[in-house]
């Protein structure tokens, strides 16, 4: 059996191990695909795995002898899967195996936004803190969420995550889901409709899949329904922010601050409006990369396919 991953660097740059995969059959790794280049390093195999590498309509009627395409992440827009159901080509993601990593970097950029605490750590190795005439400073103010409301637009098994720890934090939540699951609701966390969420949260987290009614759901008509100095979060997919319309309303002051670890085009490009904000805080999609999560990504990937082989449907997204 001819196993390919045609993007294989970022789920594993080296401290993670491939013999899981290579028990099932030959494997060959790349760290990176062109799309010019997807074709020819399929070859004659019959299993791919893929990351963000497309695999398109085109790629299939060429690549005939496929028959089982891995996707090495939860999201599988890249690859065509309704061509792939067409030619009986099962397509797998990887559900599930990030909530801890995801959550706990949402709160983390929410802390950096109230502290600012690599800001003044980079101050203070700078001298400034030895050059200061008092023995406190602070560059940004500094922000107590204790007795504050956040806001969760996607309240599945990450945001529901992200929430426990907010309640822990003092904070009370407010969940905006269509699947309701009334027994998480209480005296800190109830659900409401979105814009009873835009109108009261505090701060507000983005935890939602990416689908034609979220897609761009920070824009000015539902920024200017925000309290002023909203804080807000986005962890998910960086459509869901229509990002001229947050720069303009960092930069008014009207949202309070941002932290992302997504946006609309990635890697970011040097005309990304975000890039023109105040008070924005922008990682480069790492939210999922503990090597604890991709260690579970990874053993996700080769139980997937072993259960493939088997004749079982686990994790298949084209039946």
């Amino acid at each position: 059996m001819e196993i390919v991953v045609l993007d294989g660097y970022a789920l594993n740059p080296g401290d993670l191990s491939w013999d899981g995969l290579k028990k099932l059959g030959a494997v060959t790794v790349y760290d990176r695909t062109a799309e010019v280049e997807v074709v020819k390093r399929i070859g004659t195999a019959e299993i791919v795995f893929t990351n963000k590498t497309p695999i398109t309509k085109e790629t299939l009627a060429v690549c005939q002898q496929l028959k089982y395409i891995g996707v090495l992440a939860t999201g599988y827009n890249i690859v065509d899967v309704l061509a792939a159901k067409e030619r009986f080509i099962a397509v797998t993601n990887i559900p599930s195996y990030g909530t801890n990593a995801v959550s706990q970097f949402a709160i983390a950029l929410l802390m950096e936004l109230c502290h600012r605490i690599g800001d003044h750590s980079a101050s203070v190795l700078s001298g400034d803190w030895t050059n200061n005439p008092d023995w406190s400073y602070w560059n940004y103010p500094l922000i107590e969420l204790s007795g504050k409301t956040m806001g969760i637009i996607g309240f599945g098994k990450i945001g529901q995550r992200t929430g426990h720890i907010a309640q822990a934090l003092g904070m009370k939540v407010l969940a905006n889901d269509l699947d309701k699951q009334p027994e998480l609701e209480s005296e800190t966390c109830q659900y409401v409709t979105q814009d009873e969420l835009f109108v009261s949260a505090d701060v507000i987290v983005l935890h939602c899949p990416l689908f034609d009614e979220t897609r761009g759901i920070i824009n000015t008509e539902n920024i200017k329904k925000m309290k002023d100095g909203v804080l807000i979060i986005n962890n998910s997919r960086g459509q869901l922010i229509v990002e001229e319309d947050l720069r303009d309303a960092l930069n008014s002051g009207k949202v309070g601050g941002a932290a992302v670890d997504v946006v609309s085009s990635e890697p970011i490009r040097l005309t990304n409006p975000l890039l023109e904000a105040k008070n924005i805080i922008i990682t480069p999609h790492i939210s999922w990369a503990p090597r604890e999560s991709r260690q579970r990504l990874m053993d996700i990937a080769v139980d997937n396919l072993a259960c493939f082989l088997t004749g079982e449907k686990r994790n298949v997204v084209n039946r």
